[in-house]
């Protein structure tokens, strides 16, 4: 038997469950926090990558699934919809699948990793692409959700932030206190709004670092972006649902809001994958590369980096400028030819 409970079960003294909940669980949460000696020697601090990737569904949104589909199911709820740019659709598909309830998945057309479709796919939600941006899909499903007896499971249901705080308790729990900083990837925003709900309600007080695209930065910009471009798909969003609570996170922590570059972004997806041993999605890189870029204003003390996403949730990425191997004669001189050796 497992003997970790899942996320409502652990932390059911702090979470809006009662006996009347139906637990609706993956197992999720309960994710290594991995020393990163590579990252330390760059960067003169010690860093702690918090490697969400290795949930369920192979992101952080199991976090705050569980709790929203147990309390879609408590309330009642037919089916659950979500826009998404990936792997909220895939988290919300499987849950519902555990729960027995219909999932409508909302997407952008050609801006969602196959991995992560093929998950919605399989897990067996109807999947709608339109044509326009995550904020257009995210807007259809507002409305929809509005008219239908359908529950809305993106970050803007109040039970997705507070399930996904129980990061923050478990990156304090291992550490024995909060870290100096805690840097994550903002898309949607509502990551860094809950690990700093989490944080607060413990009574700790980290600086909370968030990194947007450069390409899609409006948190940064100060106003919407139209058209959002990065390569990190999970992050191209143009108006996140959890904008204020990502100022305020912010704001209240003395931390900092900025953008990196697609090339960083990527430069760090590979070192982490490369030095660490780590294959996290392009877009989980973010807060990798947002504390290289920024290092020069790293407090002292640990420095703990978020990484949301596994890389198997866009292979193409890991793909790009790689050819298919020739094949060799299975001999061994040919081996050795072949290696310079």
């Amino acid at each position: 038997m497992n003997a970790w409970p899942g996320l409502l079960t652990r932390y059911w003294d702090r979470l809006p469950v009662t006996d009347a909940t139906p637990i609706v669980t993956l197992l999720e949460g309960n994710t290594p926090l991995l020393p990163a000696p590579h990252l330390s020697s760059l960067v003169d601090r010690p860093v702690l990558l918090k490697f969400d990737g290795v949930n369920p569904t192979g992101s952080f949104k199991d976090r705050g699934m569980t709790l929203a589909v147990s309390k879609a199911v408590e309330e009642g709820a037919r089916a659950v919809a979500c826009a998404s740019t990936g792997n909220t659709s895939a988290s919300a598909a499987a849950y519902a699948a555990k729960a027995g309830l219909e999932c409508l998945v909302i997407l952008p057309a050609g801006n969602v990793a196959l991995g992560k479709l093929s998950q919605a796919i399989r897990h067996g939600a109807r999947v709608v692409a339109v044509d326009g941006s995550f904020d257009d899909a995210l807007e259809l499903v507002r409305k929809v959700t509005a008219e239908y007896d359908i529950v809305l499971v993106n970050s803007v249901n109040p039970y997705r932030i507070i399930g996904q705080q129980t990061a923050a308790w478990e990156v304090s729990e291992a550490l024995g206190g909060p870290p100096a900083v805690h840097a994550l990837p903002v898309g949607n925003a509502g990551n860094i709004t809950a690990h700093w709900k989490g944080y607060r309600a413990a009574g700790e007080t980290p600086r909370m670092w968030g990194f947007q695209a450069a390409g899609a930065a409006p948190i940064v910009r100060g106003e919407p972006v139209a058209r959002p471009e990065t390569i990190a798909t999970a992050i191209r969003i143009g108006s996140p649902a959890s904008w204020a609570g990502a100022v305020a996170a912010r704001d209240e922590s003395g931390g900092i809001i900025e953008a990196v570059s697609d090339e960083q972004i990527l430069e760090a997806y590979r070192l982490i994958a490369a030095r660490e041993g780590v294959f996290a999605e392009p877009a989980s890189a973010a807060s990798v590369a947002g504390v290289l870029a920024f290092r020069q204003r790293l407090p002292e003390g640990p420095i703990v980096c978020t990484l949301t996403g596994h890389g198997l949730k866009d292979p193409g990425t890991a793909l790009l400028g790689v050819p298919e191997p020739d094949p060799i004669p299975a001999t061994m001189d040919a081996l050795v030819a072949h290696l310079g050796w």
